[in-house]
């Protein structure tokens, strides 16, 4: 295991605290992970809606940029890191108060750079929103 495969493991078993921004931007963590994907079901609260009721879009991009890192750490190798240089959000329709289901898949790695994808579907299974993200890898420090 790598060190991002550890930490996957011990967010999903409750065993690691996740960073302030997790908390503040009530995010959540996943559901659950394997080589290459992530995926998670979260519930939005009334604090990030727009005055009709609909999702806040840059919220939405904040979910798929972390959803999108969980994907790359589980194909990251070892001693190295990685940081979101693109990110893309594409909305295909309005989004409510309701559980979201993202799913998010490595599409391609090279040695310095991981693209990911990612899902939004609605409860009937409908996707309202899709993003992509390229990663660039460096080493440690």
């Amino acid at each position: 295991m790598s060190w991002a495969t550890e930490r996957l493991q011990a967010l999903k078993e409750g065993k690691a605290t996740p960073p302030p921004v997790v908390k503040t931007l009530g995010l959540g963590t996943f559901d659950d992970w394997g080589p290459g994907w992530a995926r998670k079901t979260w519930k939005p609260s009334p604090d990030f809606t727009n005055g009709d009721g609909s999702l806040f879009g840059g919220h939405i991009a904040a979910l798929a940029d972390q959803i999108l890192a969980f994907a790359t750490m589980s194909v990251v190798p070892d001693g190295m890191g990685f940081r979101t240089v693109n990110l893309s959000v594409q909305f295909f329709r309005v989004a409510r108060e309701q559980a979201i289901d993202i799913e998010a898949r490595v599409v391609a790695q090279s040695r310095q750079l991981i693209s990911v994808e990612a899902s939004f579907t609605d409860p009937d299974g409908r996707i309202f929103a899709k993003a992509t993200a390229q990663q660039v890898t460096m080493p440690l420090r």
